[in-house]
């Protein structure tokens, strides 16, 4: 009788533990069907409102070809158009991590070289918001093996979210330092409006949105943290981040020591 007993209370307790399971799973999915819901909703906004611009100013144009303004008209399309394709690429590129199909192209780097080129990048960005921006990186930094161009895309989006989570006459610190085993770390510190842990967590995730319940008073799809800290670790290095609401916040890109045979 209590071997009967104690194996109707063994399966008992496993239908339990398995319909606890199957609710977690259920409500993850939902949670992740809402995200990239609002994801989309957001993806809306980001393409549209730069193609609005951009079939807008090439209408006047086309009508005032004689006019003075044309030149500005030009400028405002040409940034419209490097708005949105760069919100395009960075869908792209998700899709491909995501998929297992992305491919790095590494070669020997002087990381230095990289830190400048993506802070020309962003440079009329943080200058348009009266930002100072202050850089530091040492002479004799470790050369790594990367992809160039996807270390530049890391840093440039780093630097574009501290400059739009910034306030005008903010700050903006950049900050490379060597690693004990020949790696390198590259921080990247803002006096901007900062972050809850849990909103650290969110801004990681793809397709998280910090502010989806908030009025959104910044432009921005909510993929470049994802994003660069996926082409980190691509690289075997990561991201990580350390911030507090009101503060600022302070990002870290770790890259490992070259090692070439890592990408074989």
């Amino acid at each position: 009788m209590l071997s009967r007993y104690s194996d109707t209370l063994g399966e008992m307790m496993m239908r339990r533990r398995s319909e606890i399971a199957t609710k977690a799973a259920k409500v993850e999915s939902d949670l992740a069907s809402r995200s990239k819901s609002a994801f989309l909703a957001t993806m809306s906004h980001e393409l549209r409102t730069p193609l609005n611009a951009i079939i807008g100013f090439s209408d006047v144009i086309a009508s005032n070809k004689s006019q003075p303004q044309s030149a500005e008209y030009a400028t405002h399309i040409a940034k419209s158009g490097r708005r949105m394709l760069a919100v395009v690429n960075d869908i792209l590129d998700i899709s491909k991590i995501e998929a297992g199909s992305f491919q790095i192209n590494p070669s020997p780097a002087d990381i230095g070289d990289i830190v400048d080129a993506a802070v020309e990048n962003v440079r009329d960005e943080i200058k348009a918001r009266h930002q100072m921006l202050d850089v530091r990186v040492p002479p004799g930094l470790p050369r790594l093996t990367v992809d160039h161009k996807r270390v530049r895309q890391i840093l440039v989006n780093l630097l574009s979210n501290a400059s739009k989570f910034t306030p005008e006459r903010g700050r903006i610190m950049v900050v490379a330092r060597p690693l004990p085993n020949n790696g390198v770390t590259i921080a990247i510190a803002d006096t901007g409006v900062g972050m809850t842990p849990e909103q650290v967590d969110t801004a990681l995730r793809p397709f998280g949105q910090v502010q989806e319940h908030l009025s959104r008073t910044q432009e921005g799809a909510g993929l470049g943290l994802p994003l660069a800290r996926a082409l980190a670790q691509k690289h075997g290095g990561d991201i990580r981040l350390e911030s507090q609401p009101g503060a600022g916040t302070t990002v870290f890109l770790t890259l490992p020591p070259a090692d070439p045979g890592r990408y074989q």
